[in-house]
Parts: C-alpha cells; structure tokens; sequence
C-alpha cells in the first residue's frame, strides 16, 4: 500500500475505473453472445447492425481495439451470409 497522500488517491481511483471497464466489457460480452444467437436462429440484419453498433461503441469507448473489432464484424457478417 502507498503512504503518500496521492498515490492513495490513484489506488482509489484505479480501482473505480478498473470496475467501470469491468463492467463495460460484461455487458460488451452479453451483447454479442445475444446478436449471435438471434443471427444463428433467424438471420436477422437488425442484429447483425445492433452487433456492429456495440462493436463501434467498445472501439470509442477504448475497450478495444479497432481492429479487433473489425474481425469481430466480420465474423459476424460471414455468419450472416452463411447458408442463407
């Protein structure tokens, strides 16, 4: 544990963001686990663009990075056109 007065500032408020980001990335998770069960049952583009509008918001929001978003909307995309 820090002694200095601000150091101990930083713990507190590291541990608020790390939460924060925590929480985020669940609810990033729930998300897409969500638009890829309804893309499998009914091939809905309505999912498939509420998949790439989570996507874009965890980019802006820093919780990941953009290329990996990329992928993650192309994956969705290809499972969209498979055997439609």
């Amino acid at each position: 544990m820090p002694n200095i007065k601000s150091a101990k500032k930083r713990v507190k408020i590291i541990e608020a963001k790390t939460l924060k980001n925590k929480m985020a990335k669940s609810r990033l998770k729930t998300e897409l686990k969500k638009v890829y069960s309804e893309i499998e049952e009914n091939k809905s583009a309505e999912a498939l663009s509420r998949g790439y509008k989570e996507l874009d918001k965890a980019v802006t929001k820093g919780l990941l990075h953009k290329n990996t978003a990329a992928r993650k909307k192309a994956a969705l995309a290809s499972l969209m056109n498979q055997s439609k």
